[in-house]
């Protein structure tokens, strides 16, 4: 009923206007009905169904990670190279040193040989024996002795010299060798990691905004897809650990870097690369740990996920290409990628090859 009177009001409002406005005027002609081609456009389909779209997201995780394993390469004969060339510094000083102490050997014996001429080309002994004094005899004897003592110590400390000098030559030649060729380690590194970057942000250019959003998306669902089967499968249901002292300094570091972005080869202070984030906490904790993921868990401690603390290093990927650090819950503080921050995310949302423990 109520409908019907205020339809009934409204078409007698409307009449009484028309008779109002009706004087001297003509008629309007009727508005006509909106044709098809006014009407507002229709929503375009996607051009990727969710299927086709999730393909595209394993390529660029794909692509990415193959990015991640020659970051990996990259930092480990960038820091090979720093060592080397520290080596290479330290052997030039100690073959600057040892020529040094070879000029000044020299100077010695030729002193000695210099002194012996002064005395008609004699050498001591002969000197003493033909002596006709009895007690400059006696008394010349330890001064003999101890002048023969004085030159084998020099001529052994010369020889040894020398030989130290030759070696460090060697050693610093074949540091050089070292260093040249992790330079081209590098720079194969360098060129694949930006290769695998540039095809991952072409495949992800060439997506519509919508796409990129569903795109993320379909990352975060894999993402809690994973870390909701590690959790069901009961993996961290005994994991009570507490952190360590060193332990809570690097996760407090950790932490703090959270929202700054991933950059390969990065160690802070405004941006990182995975390891680069895990290693720079633990030297924050004054407990220096090796600089690549590969590395740490090569070398590190390991550990059983159910005895895991935080602080400790979870490794990822059977190429051990990836870390993050545990926080506790479940969760880990990584930097994910190129084009991501440093972040919380679940410790299960990737494939675990372990866990590491920088201060066992």
């Amino acid at each position: 009923m109520n409908r019907r009177h205020c339809a009934t009001a409204a078409i007698t409002l409307v009449c009484a206007l028309a008779m109002l406005t009706s004087t001297g005027q003509a008629a309007a002609a009727p508005v006509p009905d909106p044709s098809p081609s006014a009407s507002a456009p229709a929503a375009s389909p996607p051009r990727y169904s969710n299927a086709e779209l999730e393909k595209v997201r394993e390529q660029i995780e794909t692509l990415y990670r193959k990015a991640g394993a020659a970051t990996d390469a990259y930092n480990l004969a960038e820091e090979q190279t720093k060592k080397q060339s520290g080596e290479i510094v330290r052997l030039a000083k100690a073959i600057v040193d040892g020529q040094a102490r070879i000029a000044e050997l020299k100077d010695r014996a030729g002193a000695q040989a210099r002194e012996q001429y002064r005395n008609g080309g004699l050498p001591p002994g002969a000197q003493l024996a033909l002596s006709n004094n009895p007690k400059l005899f006696l008394d010349g004897i330890n001064k003999v002795r101890q002048s023969q003592q004085a030159s084998k110590t020099l001529l052994a400390e010369l020889d040894q010299t020398q030989q130290d000098l030759e070696t460090y030559t060697q050693d610093a030649s074949a540091n050089w060798e070292k260093l040249e060729a992790n330079r081209v380690k590098q720079a194969k590194a360098k060129k694949k990691i930006n290769a695998q970057i540039k095809a991952a942000e072409k495949l992800e250019s060439e997506l519509e905004d919508k796409e990129r959003d569903r795109l993320r998306q379909l990352e975060a669902d894999a993402a809690a897809k994973a870390q909701t089967a590690w959790l069901s499968s009961g993996a961290i249901e005994d994991v009570s650990g507490e952190a360590s002292a060193a332990g809570a300094a690097a996760v407090a570091f950790a932490t703090a870097q959270i929202g700054k972005p991933y950059v390969w080869g990065a160690e802070g202070p405004r941006s990182y690369d995975c390891s680069g984030l895990t290693s720079q906490a633990w030297l924050a904790a004054k407990r220096p740990i090796p600089r690549t993921s590969q590395e740490q868990w090569r070398l590190l401690p390991r550990i059983d996920i159910k005895d895991m603390r935080p602080g400790d290093l979870i490794i990822y990927h059977a190429d051990a290409s990836h870390v993050g650090m545990y926080v506790g819950d479940g969760a880990i503080v990584h930097a994910p990628r190129p084009g991501r921050n440093v972040t919380l995310a679940g410790a299960g949302s990737m494939k675990i090859l372990g866990v590491v423990r920088p201060d066992k």
